[in-house]
């Protein structure tokens, strides 16, 4: 069975992995994220998600290389990773009390091609208060963040609402991953341990 490599250095899509029971190899790619003029978010994530797996590819031909990428939306525009703790006020203010879309891809590479898909998942913020816009950013935890909030952290709490896939909002969705994985002979379930006890 092939080996799997993930083009990812991001610890959450690395947990995520490990739960669906996969073995692999952390690789991060190097590539370009800056969006083409005009592009669509989900056609930059899926983009992303394809050339971060087809660079690593590239060094690991006999493998399964996995890419993700993730981006919130609002209002159609990107909310990146913020800069500083000025921008991940006004995103979070941008937040507060709406919906917006997080947006994953998660792109397969293998000798017999690439594939990819997109994940959308509509998340509602409740209203956040400027006190807990406040001691959120000083944690720490909005600084890597796409949008500016872990859900899977203390950014929890903000979340009102979420149709779609909560691991896709992690980083990287479950049940599509393990499909790409079994269309490339490779189905996870086959790798799970085996319990003694009846």
């Amino acid at each position: 069975m092939c080996a799997v490599v993930l083009a990812s250095a991001s610890p959450r899509r690395s947990e995520l992995l490990q739960q669906m029971g996969v073995s692999f190899t952390v690789q991060p790619a190097d590539v370009n994220e800056t969006p083409n003029s005009g592009e669509r978010p989900d056609t930059y994530v899926e983009r992303l998600a394809r050339e971060k797996a087809l660079a690593v590819f590239s060094d690991y031909p006999d493998a399964l290389v996995l890419g993700s990428d993730t981006s919130v939306v609002l209002d159609d525009r990107i909310l990146g990773k913020p800069h500083d703790q000025s921008e991940a006020r006004t995103m979070l203010k941008r937040l507060s009390g709406r919906s917006h879309q997080v947006m994953t891809s998660v792109a397969l590479v293998s000798k017999s091609g690439c594939r990819s898909l997109v994940v959308v998942t509509d998340v509602e913020f409740r209203t956040l208060s400027e006190g807990e816009i406040d001691a959120y950013i000083a944690s720490g935890e909005p600084m890597d963040k796409a949008g500016g909030y872990g859900i899977q952290g203390l950014g929890g709490i903000f979340v009102r609402e979420l149709r779609g896939s909560y691991s896709a909002v992690v980083g990287l969705p479950l049940q599509e991953t393990a499909g790409l994985l079994e269309q490339a002979g490779y189905p996870v379930w086959k790798r799970w341990p085996i319990s003694l006890e009846n």
